[in-house]
């Protein structure tokens, strides 16, 4: 577990960080977002003890210190393997770092590259790689030690759909072996899937803690998809509706006033009657990160 307490940061005289504090669980994953600039990765930095700051930073109910860094995966947003390297001198390099010898890592080294079907070989040079393949090379640097605290900071980035997948499979998998897990990405579909918990900081504060579903449900279930044969005039003048957009798979997207409306709609479509399509849900988080992020919380 990951306890962060009255965290402070400032470069010189201009503090980036104000009073931050939450907790990440074992066997959870937390989505931390906010714009760029925001101080997200200023955060992972002070957990990592990268920079100095003022507060605490607590794993497992003791301070954080060096002899913890064996037991922390990090994958930073920025690429840094060393592209002369093979694919299992990069990876034991990296491992060594936290404790593991070489004929441990290429014990384990194949299995990872299965797993994440890497398109390569351990003895490939990391240049000879696709970017991708790349990128899944510094995930299993990351996860190859088993940690048991996870950062993984914009791990999609540059990654097709397909891989993306296999990379989300890999994160839960780790999530069920009980790791904690500080997760960061600018698509909040992402976040929505894969976390149990979401802290947003703007400006250097959290704007927003808490359980994703909770979060959501905190800002009403103002969003509503219907199926109808009325057209879209129609659809405007129903009661309590805000704005309407007709999707491109035939479902209108309702914004309500208000949450108790959707009563109202459901019975004068139905008429008592079957509908194929009434979801009355909270707005995204997509939506919610758009609101508070153009709040000014300084």
């Amino acid at each position: 577990m990951l306890q962060v307490e009255n965290l402070n940061k400032s470069f010189g005289s201009k503090q980036v960080l104000f009073d931050i504090n939450f907790q990440a669980d074992n066997g959870k994953i937390l989505g931390l977002i906010g714009k760029n600039g925001s101080g997200k990765t200023t955060l992972f930095h002070s957990i990592l003890k990268f920079v100095k700051y003022q507060g605490k930073i607590i794993i497992d109910g003791q301070s954080f210190s060096s002899r913890d860094y064996n037991s922390v995966g990090y994958l930073p947003e920025e690429r840094s393997l060393m592209p002369k390297l093979t694919v299992l001198e990069q990876v034991s390099f990296l491992a060594s770092l936290k404790g593991m010898k070489k004929d441990e890592v290429k014990s384990d080294l194949q299995d990872w590259m299965q797993k994440l079907e890497v398109k390569g070989q351990i003895t490939d040079k990391i240049k000879s790689l696709s970017k991708g393949n790349q990128q899944k090379i510094q995930l299993i640097a990351t996860l190859i030690h088993q940690p048991n605290l996870i950062i993984l900071d914009e791990p999609f980035s540059g990654l097709d759909p397909v891989n993306v997948e296999i990379i989300k499979e890999v994160i839960l998998q780790e999530k069920k072996r009980g790791a904690t897990i500080l997760f960061s990405d600018h698509d909040m579909s992402n976040v929505e899937e894969l976390c149990d918990d979401v802290v947003m900081i703007n400006n250097g504060h959290i704007v927003l803690n808490g359980a994703v579903n909770d979060v959501r449900n905190n800002f009403g279930l103002t969003r509503l998809f219907i199926r109808t044969d009325l057209n879209l005039d129609n659809v405007k003048n129903l009661p309590g509706v805000e704005n309407v957009v007709l999707q491109n798979n035939g479902i209108y997207k309702l914004w309500l006033t208000d949450a108790s409306y959707g009563e109202e709609i459901f019975n004068t479509l139905s008429h008592g009657k079957y509908l194929r399509t009434f979801d009355q849900e909270p707005p995204t988080l997509d939506e919610i990160f758009k609101m508070k992020a153009g709040e000014d919380n300084e």
